[in-house]
């Protein structure tokens, strides 16, 4: 349920019908736009009836919405407009199209400089790398940790470009938390929900992939479980599902940029490089996501893939990942768009 306060709504009128929702045991979450404040209710269905007549009838209350979508906060019932995801001073969302690049893994602290300077001198605007590596076999690389988090953080001093990594567990949380600009819920984890709920706690950036067999309203409701507990920086990422042809790392489902874009207010991001699998499908799918109206691309390049720890197949050289930003651009022109560069990061 969805209380819509009128455009003359003062502040005191607002703080009542919140406390009429708090004192009802229900959850309240405010979003402030331009002419109206909205105001999300969440909790038991049978209370929030009980309650609709009394917050019907409250000063400064325009009307009362009912949600039929099992995702309240996520919608665009709760928010029409689209939400902007700042990740210092990268602006997911507003219009731009946000490249965020690097390896799959960090393996040393020269291959991630490496990395970090390839991929900004091209035009990326964020840095990517995995600290901590999930990998379907236990006898596979599983990341340097702590330490790679510290190349990160270093890589990101040098080159001023903020940086996304991912967190398997609350404990990895907290040290991404302290070295990285926004975590990563991968797909394996999209669904592990006390770690979910831990990252809405945090408040920190989210960057939450779709799993592999999850349909789109697993993903909504995922996302809906960081929101509900007061995080929005959230951004959505589609990076393939798993099907049956053996061509492709997975299928990369496109059709889903515009479906999340209708049903959610959320940034939503394209992985080519985990969905394909292979370096050379990257750029058709990049440009593809483009073309369908992404709000970013996240892209693994390494500068020597065939001698990379993981993933090396779908790992783009410094070189490959300059000539695809030089044709993405133009792209993102035509369409009346931009590819936000290093140059509008604050540092």
């Amino acid at each position: 349920m969805i209380v819509v306060m009128g455009p003359h709504a003062t502040r005191e009128q607002i703080n009542v019908v919140v406390k009429k929702i708090q004192d009802a045991g229900l959850g309240s979450h405010l979003s402030a736009g331009v002419e109206r404040t909205i105001i999300g209710v969440v909790g038991d269905s049978h209370t929030k009836e009980l309650l609709r007549q009394s917050l019907e009838a409250s000063a400064g209350v325009e009307r009362i919405v009912l949600i039929l979508q099992p995702f309240k906060l996520v919608g665009r019932e709760f928010r029409p407009h689209d939400t902007v995801v700042d990740v210092q001073g990268v602006r997911i969302g507003d219009g731009s199209i946000v490249v965020m690049a690097g390896p799959c893994s960090v393996e040393s602290r020269e291959q991630i400089l490496q990395a970090a300077r390839a991929v900004k001198a091209a035009g990326a605007a964020m840095l990517r790398g995995g600290a901590f590596k999930p990998r379907t076999s236990p006898y596979s690389f599983q990341g340097l940790e702590e330490e790679g988090l510290r190349y990160l953080a270093e890589a990101r001093a040098e080159t001023g470009l903020p940086v996304v990594t991912e967190a398997m567990d609350a404990d990895q949380l907290m040290l991404v938390i302290k070295y990285a600009d926004m975590v990563q819920i991968g797909a394996r984890n999209m669904q592990n929900y006390t770690l979910l709920r831990e990252v809405g706690r945090s408040k920190h950036p989210l960057l939450l992939k779709r799993g592999p067999s999850a349909t789109i309203q697993e993903l909504l409701l995922a996302a809906e479980y960081v929101m509900s507990e007061g995080n929005y920086n959230v951004v959505l990422c589609e990076r393939g599902l798993r099907g049956f042809d053996d061509q492709t790392r997975f299928l990369l489902d496109l059709s889903a940029v515009p479906v999340l874009k209708g049903l959610s207010h959320l940034p939503v991001v394209v992985d080519p490089s985990q969905a394909t699998g292979k370096w050379k499908y990257v750029g058709p799918m990049a440009k593809a996501s483009v073309a369908a109206g992404v709000d970013g691309l996240i892209i693994e390049v390494h500068p020597e893939p065939d001698k990379a720890l993981s993933d090396g197949p779908q790992q783009l050289t410094p070189q490959h990942f300059t000539q695809l930003m030089s044709e993405i651009t133009p792209l993102a022109g035509a369409l009346g768009r931009r590819v936000q560069s290093p140059a509008t990061i604050r540092t």
